[in-house]
């Protein structure tokens, strides 16, 4: 942060504008505020903090206090102007505080005006001001992002208190350490010594916790070990001790050299039993191959010896089995003609039981006679027939006639009725309009009188109470 110009106008102890030219004072690198007390050397810093952050350090920032010149003539405003570069922003802050001012129009008394704000950016492209804000929080919030530093943190490394570094320069060491820590606000840096303390000891425990779990895995490496040469060389040490972990990973390496050398030594007498194991599995597997060849050989001489036993009776069975295949092959036929005789047997009993209800001259008439008659029967019987179905349909005809004569004369009657009805209509449409427009005038005086009817009701209720 760079300081180009700072204007003061009823501020502190300064009634009219002050204007201080940084550019000049620090042509030379360093320059010096000095004056004797109460020429507003403190002031000057005051500007500065308010113009930056709206307010001033220390004790100066009371409430009540004012920050207005009482040299001040009445209208002239209290105002700091400030022009610096962060980075390479080159910026102006103007700022206003809450003060009294004379009424407008002559009116007696002040009134409060209210704290103002104003922040420009110079664009050196253009060579003018641009503004940026009008908002305090606006304008805080930048200038804190700017320049990293809050304003107590700006008045501790910045601005040093009037007074504290003469009483810093006379201390011993340990009022230094206490000055410097209140300045400074050293607390921080304590807590941090306390939170790497913590956590030194927090590593120190989880080391420590570690060789535990070294030692216990390498107590019970060794158990494993058995009969190796590294069981009997157990590791040595407590948790926490300096190379423990190394020492452990050593043994550890060793363990596991001798372990693999023992693993290959039993890989090769598992591979050497495997062999012998397939070796002895292959002669056991032909030698039962063989018992099983020589099990189904002599089953098979016995069951030959039993065959030629049983031959004889295989003999008889077979001879009775081509019988029977015969036989089977004229059992159709013979229950064919079987199922023939008795349908014959009764188709005959069937004709003679028919020829029995014939009446006696047809009694030996053949079968051409009976077809005949049977035809000129059927051909009377078909006559009867149409003629019982013309005098059913005439029957519904002359019924169908009496309804429809009984329904042109109801017609009839309807006719005549609609005519003696049509002929009275013009007179009855007359009388029933008449009714409909005196049924409204009705309702018409019927609603005016309903509206006349409370009222007379209140008056009759009045008279009522009147006596």
């Amino acid at each position: 942060m760079r300081l180009h110009r700072l204007e003061i106008t009823a501020f502190g102890p300064f009634g009219t504008t002050q204007r201080i030219d940084f550019d000049a004072l620090s042509s030379a690198g360093l320059f010096l505020l000095h004056g004797p007390t109460g020429a507003g050397k403190t002031s000057v810093l005051d500007a500065v903090c308010f113009a930056l952050y709206g307010s001033v350090p220390g004790v100066r920032q009371t409430p009540g206090a004012s920050l207005r010149s009482d040299h001040a003539p009445v209208g002239t405003y209290t105002e700091v102007l400030l022009e610096l570069t962060v980075g390479d922003r080159r910026l102006e802050i103007t700022r206003r505080p809450a003060q009294q001012r004379p009424k407008k129009r002559g009116a007696p008394g002040f009134t409060t005006e209210k704290a103002q704000t104003w922040l420009r950016e110079y664009d050196p492209a253009t060579g003018e001001w641009a503004g940026l804000s009008r908002s305090h929080q606006e304008t805080g919030e930048e200038i804190t992002q700017l320049l990293g530093m809050s304003r107590e943190q700006f008045c501790q490394v910045v601005l040093l208190p009037q007074g504290d570094f003469a009483r810093f320069l006379r201390a011993d060491a340990e009022a230094r350490g206490k000055l410097l820590g209140r300045l400074f606000d050293t607390r921080r840096f304590a807590a941090v010594e306390e939170r790497l303390a913590e956590l030194r000891r927090a590593a120190q425990q989880q080391v420590e916790d570690g060789d535990a779990r070294l030692l216990t895995l390498a107590h019970r490496m060794t158990q494993a070990a058995g009969g190796l040469a590294a069981a009997r060389t157990p590791v040595e040490g407590r948790p926490g001790d300096p190379g423990l972990a190394d020492s452990v990973l050593t043994w550890a390496a060793v363990a596991r050299t001798e372990a693999r050398e023992a693993l290959d030594i039993a890989d090769v007498r598992l591979t050497a039993a495997e062999a012998a194991r397939d070796a002895a599995r292959a002669a056991l597997d032909a030698e039962n191959d063989l018992a099983a060849r020589q099990a189904r050989h002599a089953d098979a001489l016995r069951r030959r010896e039993r065959l030629t036993e049983q031959a004889p009776e295989r003999d008889r069975l077979q001879d009775a089995l081509d019988r029977g295949l015969k036989a089977d092959r004229v059992a159709p036929a013979l229950g064919l003609r079987r199922d023939a005789e008795r349908e014959h047997a009764a188709a005959h009993a069937a004709r003679e039981r028919a020829r029995a209800l014939l009446p006696p001259d047809l009694a030996e008439a053949g079968a051409e006679q009976l077809s005949a008659l049977e035809h000129r029967l059927r051909e009377e019987l078909g006559g009867l027939d149409a003629a019982r179905r013309a005098e059913r349909r005439a029957a519904a005809v002359a019924e169908e006639r009496a309804v429809l004569a009984r329904e042109a004369r109801a017609d009839e009657d309807a006719l005549r009725d609609a005519a003696d009805w049509l002929a009275g209509w013009e007179p009855r449409r007359t009388a029933l309009a008449e009714r409909v427009e005196a049924a409204r005038d009705a309702a018409a005086r019927a609603e005016h009188l309903a509206g006349r009817l409370e009222p007379a009701r209140r008056r009759l209720a009045a008279a009522r109470r009147r006596p």
